[in-house]
């Protein structure tokens, strides 16, 4: 159930980094509030699954799982490049996020 909560956590972060772009430097309040309050989610989460994960591996994770959504939305939302080279980092992170997950299990 750890393992879940993570992941929502990790999807909260990517909804608040790419409401920051939707705030245009906090100046829109309904984007504001929606980021602040996925900030809020993402964090609380965060400490939830923590409390049965050790800290460096739902940190990491819940930093890939944020990175690699934000990247695909920045892709798909922004028109932001997906060039041979990003593309192949995002893959580097999951297969990190995959390892952490598999090195917990043993």
């Amino acid at each position: 159930m750890s393992w879940i909560i993570l992941v929502l956590a990790g999807l909260f972060e990517v909804g608040w980094a790419i409401g920051l772009k939707y705030t245009e430097g906090f100046t829109r309040f309904w984007p504001t509030v929606g980021t602040v309050v996925a900030m809020m989610i993402s964090l609380g989460l965060l400490g939830v699954a923590m409390k049965s994960l050790p800290v460096g591996t739902a940190y990491a994770v819940w930093v890939g799982v944020g990175a690699v959504g934000t990247v695909i939305l920045g892709i798909v939302l922004f028109g932001e490049p997906a060039n041979p080279a990003r593309l192949i980092s995002v893959a580097l992170i999951i297969a990190g996020i995959i390892g952490l997950r598999l090195a917990a299990v043993t």
